[in-house]
Order: C-alpha cells, then structure tokens, then sequence
C-alpha cells in the first residue's frame, strides 16, 4: 500500500507542523527535488514509506543523452581521421577547423556531464 492508496480511499485532515522558515525552506526545496507537494512529502515520510525521487531518472536520462552524443561525435572523429581518401581531397585548413569544433563539442559535452553529476550529488 502506498500512501497515494491511504489518502484516496478517505477523507485528508491537515496537520499543522512547526518550524523555522529555514526549515520550511528547505522541506518545500525536498519536495520540489521529488515533484512533489509539501504535504505529500511529509505525509509521505511520516508514513514511512520512501521518497521515489525523479531528480536521479531527469539526472540519468540526461548523461545518456549526453554520452550519445559524445558516441556521435567520437565516431564521427574518428570516421574523419581513418578514412585517408576523404583526408587527401579536403582542404587541410578546413579538416583542421572541423576536427578541432568537433574536440570542442566533445569537452563541451564531458563539461555537461561532470555539470549535471555535481547537480545529482549536492541535491
């Protein structure tokens, strides 16, 4: 039973909870980490049940995204730097330009990834 099934099958009560506006805060910011209402999370905790966050799924989705792109880009880099044909007839100026825009998205990418881990780890 989850306590989604406890609070549909009667009548809700309120309870009042005291604290600091700290406090307040920082249960309101918890809450909205696991999109979910203040009380839903109290009622949710006092009941004992466990907090399902869907912070960590946004989170994993996310760094797989961009490790797909990363995968892209590397085999793209790669594609470019084994094929000796296409590296004879481009222009070594431009073959310089893209190989180098590539290496930039790759670390813009890396920087999204350790981004959104440190996001995961301090919440």
């Amino acid at each position: 039973m989850s306590p989604n099934d406890l609070s549909n099958s009667i009548a809700t009560l309120p309870i009042k909870v005291y604290c600091t506006s700290v406090e307040r805060q920082m249960i309101i910011g918890k809450a909205e980490q696991c999109h979910l209402s203040a009380s839903r999370y109290l009622r949710t905790l006092g009941l004992g049940f466990p907090i399902k966050s869907l912070i960590d799924c946004h989170a994993v989705e996310e760094l797989m995204r961009i490790n797909g792109d990363l995968g892209r880009l590397g085999g793209l880099l790669k594609l470019w730097l084994t094929n000796d044909e296409k590296l004879r007839l481009e222009n070594k100026i431009i073959l310089r330009q893209k190989i180098l825009a590539t290496l930039h998205e790759i670390l813009a990418n890396q920087s999204a990834v350790r981004d959104t881990i440190r996001q995961v780890i301090l919440k």
